[in-house]
């Protein structure tokens, strides 16, 4: 198996295409990286920007170059020494405009005898046999039973059934007497047109999270799995791709049967999966190389934490509260039973049909279900692999709700049998449970320190140790070498130098408080909790243009869901924190009070930025590093961390540094970029410096604020917390014990021997790249 020392991942669309990634190789093989990393290929839903809505999986998607630009792409990588890392997706396939995708197409045509039935999770019980489509709007809805639904109409031309933009199939024979009428007609086919809201209650296919125009597969068919594979299979055999990035595994009914099907059928080949752990939560024992790398961006951005803010950030956010959106755990309980409650109610009730068709009889079963996935610590078992989790929730459950505590005792015994239908669906939807709750409302409203709001993340675990830190990373050398790491991806809610902006905060908690309180007193917000999320957001994206933030404040506030919400649009609040945003462009007083904490923060988050990338680049696992974020990106949540890379500025700017350009700290993060490739490089042309972990620690009165490790003749050490350093005076005797031998610094030349005062290790940059001569 060939195996990466680094990917560099691509974002691919019809205006970034396979062509278009051709034409980066020879930049991404000067840079070091190893892997060309591409988003989704195959053919998705028309205008997709992303990927992640396949129609048909048996071919590569012609808007992005389609199979002869995959060829080109891997022809050129190859050429070029990289390999090629494709991200794929099993658990799930784009419905929104039916046509497109044969499959589905097929279902809404012929129901139950559709060839392709099977291919989908479907419970056409729970339907009377009907296939549920929830697109109906409000002023469409019939006002009694049988009136005409409006909007629909048959077009006997093309054969179809229309509703407004919307095209379905009619049944055979469903509409041969031109004089029915549309209802008439609908009334015969094999799906029924539902109002939108019966996605959350009453959805009869199993979907991704709470998106009703992505239905779920099911890959557990031999048949399915091999059908939906044949065009990515290719791949591998001719030779076009070299390993698989597998697209949220917990939403397969049996993610390890699957991989080890993968692992036969590829011969091997290197696979991660986007599996999301908790903090301490081991992957299962599956056919793959490890995870895209969530859990290590999380250990890089704890240790950078000064642990002594905790308890005043804590005052400072339930003083803006004054309710239990500052308790983590409690916030989170409530956002999990909102969506248990709401948007993903339907996923429950199946889950309880599956109980009661198999002659059990639980009275409330369906709100004991809700408070057991309220309680899950993490996204889901694997049983019996996590039976403890299950046993913890059920108990925890229990605490919450006594009144339900029998009706809790018969679920969970039904869940902990793996093999009743009732348990593995139930291990389908608690990572979607997790993902809705979690990471797309309780982090919008939870605003202590929003660095650590980061898929994956717990915010409540504030910071770790050294002894922490370097734990985790000799566990990952011993158990995962060859997982990938991360810092930003497609879906960071914050990019890494954002992050490492905000991360000064922790080191700045007063004064926070006190910039908080002047521009709330400028530019007042009523969610004044929310209002430390977006302000902690313009910090760490500035210099951002007015629109950008405009649109992250509307994105973010309607995601939190606490006032506004993308149904229930409150335009009042929203007018509010659109005018705060201004504010940060127009208002004299805001403007200053703004510029004065970044001048505070802009230096430390550039340190901060530093280490935390040559931490990831050189400690154990695959760093991948995402499109631009060799330079300064401060970008935030989608759609905003997917705009178009400017390709040209990073081309020009690694030329520079490789004719021996020394770029200073500033705006231009031409620093960045020189450890970047210093380090890929690195891992590249000298693999077995890279197979130990040896933790450095220094001496002296500074001690704290150093993060070194050995990798086996390759170095990194760092500044921790710089803000704390300054204060305390600098270095003064600090010193580092370097082992034998000559050490040169792969960022200045300079080359160090023996026993090294840490000032002089950290004299020009607050990061160091150590090659062992």
């Amino acid at each position: 198996m060939r195996t990466p020392t680094s990917t560099y991942r691509l974002q691919l669309n019809s205006e970034f295409t396979l062509d278009d990634a051709a034409a980066r190789v020879p930049y991404l093989a000067k840079l070091g990286a190893d892997w060309v990393y591409l988003s989704p290929i195959l053919q998705a839903r028309s205008g997709s920007t992303h990927g992640y809505d396949v129609v048909d999986p048996t071919k590569v998607d012609e808007s992005r170059g389609g199979r002869e630009g995959l060829e080109r792409l891997s022809r050129a990588a190859h050429d070029a020494g990289l390999g090629v890392l494709v991200d794929i997706v099993p658990n799930h396939m784009g419905i929104e405009i039916p046509r497109e995708n044969p499959w589905w197409w097929d279902v809404l045509e012929h129901g139950q005898e559709s060839t392709y039935e099977k291919y989908f999770d479907i419970d056409w019980q729970a339907g009377d046999g009907k296939l549920l489509i929830p697109v109906i709007g409000d002023d469409d809805m019939p006002a009694h039973p049988g009136d005409p639904i409006g909007g629909m109409w048959i077009d006997r031309g093309v054969g179809v059934l229309r509703y407004h933009d919307n095209e379905y199939p009619l049944a055979p024979g469903s509409a041969d007497n031109e004089a029915d009428d549309a209802r008439s007609i609908h009334d015969r086919q094999h799906y029924r047109l539902v109002h939108w809201r019966l996605g959350d209650w009453a959805l009869n296919y199993r979907r991704f999270f709470t998106i009703t125009t992505l239905a779920g597969i099911r890959v557990e068919d031999e048949q399915v799995w091999d059908d939906a594979h044949a065009e990515i299979l290719s791949w591998v055999r001719d030779g076009l791709v070299d390993g698989l990035r597998i697209d949220h595994p917990d939403g397969l009914r049996d993610p390890e049967g699957y991989l080890a099907r993968l692992r036969e059928k590829t011969d091997g080949a290197y696979v991660t999966v986007e599996k999301i752990l908790h903090f301490g939560e081991d992957l299962p024992d599956w056919s793959t190389e490890g995870t895209t790398g969530y859990d290590a961006l999380g250990e890089y951005e704890r240790i950078m934490i000064d642990p002594a803010a905790e308890q005043v950030l804590d005052d400072t956010t339930s003083a803006l509260s004054h309710t239990d959106v500052d308790d983590w755990p409690t916030l989170v309980h409530s956002m999990k039973r909102f969506v248990t409650d709401g948007p993903l109610h339907a996923e429950i009730q199946w889950v309880a049909r599956e109980i009661a068709r198999s002659g059990t009889e639980i009275d409330q079963a369906a709100d004991a279900l809700s408070e057991i996935a309220a309680n899950f610590g993490v996204y889901r078992t694997y049983l019996p692999t996590g039976q403890e989790q299950l046993d913890r929730a059920a108990r925890n459950a229990v605490d919450w709700r006594g009144d339900l505590a029998d009706a809790i005792e018969q679920v969970h015994a039904v869940l902990a049998n793996r093999e009743h239908p009732a348990s593995i669906r139930f291990q389908q939807i608690t990572g979607m449970v997790m993902a809705k709750a979690v990471e797309d409302r309780s982090f919008y409203r939870y605003s202590r320190l929003t660095s650590l709001n980061e898929v994956g993340g717990d915010p409540s675990l504030f910071a770790i140790s050294h002894d922490k830190f370097h734990e985790l990373q000799q566990r990952r050398l011993e158990w995962w070498p060859a997982a990938q790491t991360a810092l930003t991806t497609h879906d960071t809610k914050r990019s890494e130098d954002v992050r490492a902006r905000i991360d000064v905060l922790s080191e700045l908690p007063e004064e926070w408080h006190d910039t908080l309180e002047e521009l709330l007193h400028i530019s007042p917000i009523r969610n004044r909790s929310f209002a430390n999320l977006l302000w902690q957001a313009i910090v760490g994206a500035w210099p951002a243009r007015r629109e950008r933030l405009h649109d992250y404040a509307l994105k973010a506030a309607r995601e939190a869901g606490d006032i506004t919400t993308w149904t229930e649009i409150d335009e009042e609040y929203e007018a509010e924190l659109l005018a705060a945003v201004d504010t940060a462009f127009d208002h004299p007083a805001a403007v200053a009070v703004l510029n004065n904490f970044l001048d505070r923060v802009k230096q430390p988050g550039w340190s901060n930025s530093l280490v935390i990338k040559g931490m990831q680049l050189l400690a154990p696992g695959v760093p991948d590093v995402y499109q631009g974020t060799e330079l300064w990106s401060h970008t935030l949540v989608d759609p905003d961390n997917r705009r178009p890379v400017r390709w040209l500025t990073r081309e020009t700017a690694l030329d520079a540094v490789i004719g021996g350009a020394r770029p200073d700290i500033d705006d231009t993060g031409a620093v960045k970029l020189m450890l970047t490739t210093a380090a890929l490089r690195l891992r590249k042309h000298f693999p077995k410096r890279f197979m130990q972990y040896l933790p450095w620690t220094a001496t002296g009165p500074a001690a704290e604020h150093v993060i070194a490790f050995d990798r086996g003749g390759v170095a990194f050490v760092g500044v921790r917390r710089p803000v704390g350093l300054e204060r305390g005076g600098g270095w003064h005797d600090t010193k580092l014990e370097l082992p034998e031998g000559t050490w040169v610094d792969q960022l200045t030349g300079r080359k160090f021997t023996g026993r090294v005062a840490v000032a002089a290790l950290l004299e020009e940059l607050p990061v160091v790249i150590l090659l062992r001569n």
